[in-house]
């Protein structure tokens, strides 16, 4: 309740500056209800009763991440609010860094984190790539579908579903897409150069995702006892 009251009152200072329209409001509050709801089933399913300091941090990245969606689904209608679409992104990038610090810091690191940081990193590039697709091509929506695309193969396939080790290089990754994606939103690269910057980040965000995959493979062709122990070390960390 706090999250989505707290994701209602930065859509009303945003309203108040920009104007924001029926559907901005929509897709705004329709977002931070989702990521709460999904946040308080995570907390249930986890057996925690209260968010820890960085969790809280990644709440109001989510929040900000709402109100981002919120002004790009406006600006299908109306004239682009890029400078507080920028704005906003970048706070949230900032806090990218903050949260996973604190996480560590306070000896908070939990699996529930993690995936939140997570999807709220894929909600972001989402909703840029959204934004970026009308300034350069459709072609940019593959940055913000390729998570989405994955946990629905995931579905049909059951073993893209196993966990993964750990890996630093996907955090440095998805800080790439976000960077990238904001930088472009700008209007300050020529267009040629945005849409090169653009496809170059999408190929490292493929070989992310292809390594991912590709491990998961080798797992289910090995015998189920050497599966097992690759589930466990994914559990456990990989260094």
């Amino acid at each position: 309740m706090v999250g989505v009251a707290g994701a209602v009152g930065l859509l009303t200072m945003i309203a108040a500056l920009t104007g924001l329209g029926p559907v901005g409001w929509l897709v705004g509050s329709g977002c931070a209800a989702a990521v709460n709801l999904l946040l308080a089933r995570g907390l249930r399913r986890s057996g925690t009763h209260r968010l820890q300091l960085p969790n809280r941090i990644t709440l109001a990245r989510a929040t900000l991440v709402a109100a981002v969606a919120a002004l790009v689904a406006d600006g299908m209608l109306r004239p682009a609010h890029t400078a507080t679409v920028v704005a906003l992104a970048t706070v949230a990038l900032l806090l990218d860094a903050v949260d996973g610090w604190a996480a560590r810091r306070t000896l908070a690191v939990t699996a529930l984190g993690a995936r939140f940081d997570m999807e709220v990193d894929a909600l972001l590039i989402l909703v840029l790539s959204g934004f970026v697709a009308r300034m350069l091509a459709p072609w940019v929506l593959v940055m913000g579908l390729a998570r989405y695309a994955y946990l629905a193969a995931g579905q049909l396939w059951p073993w893209l579903r196993c966990p993964v080790p750990p890996r630093y290089w996907r955090k440095v990754v998805a800080a790439i897409q976000g960077i990238v994606l904001t930088i472009t939103a700008t209007g300050v690269l020529p267009v040629p150069l945005g849409a090169a910057a653009v496809a170059a980040a999408t190929i490292l965000l493929a070989e992310s995702f292809g390594r991912d995959v590709w491990w998961l493979w080798c797992g289910t062709q090995v015998p189920t006892v050497r599966t097992i122990d690759r589930a466990r070390l994914a559990l456990v960390g990989n260094p």
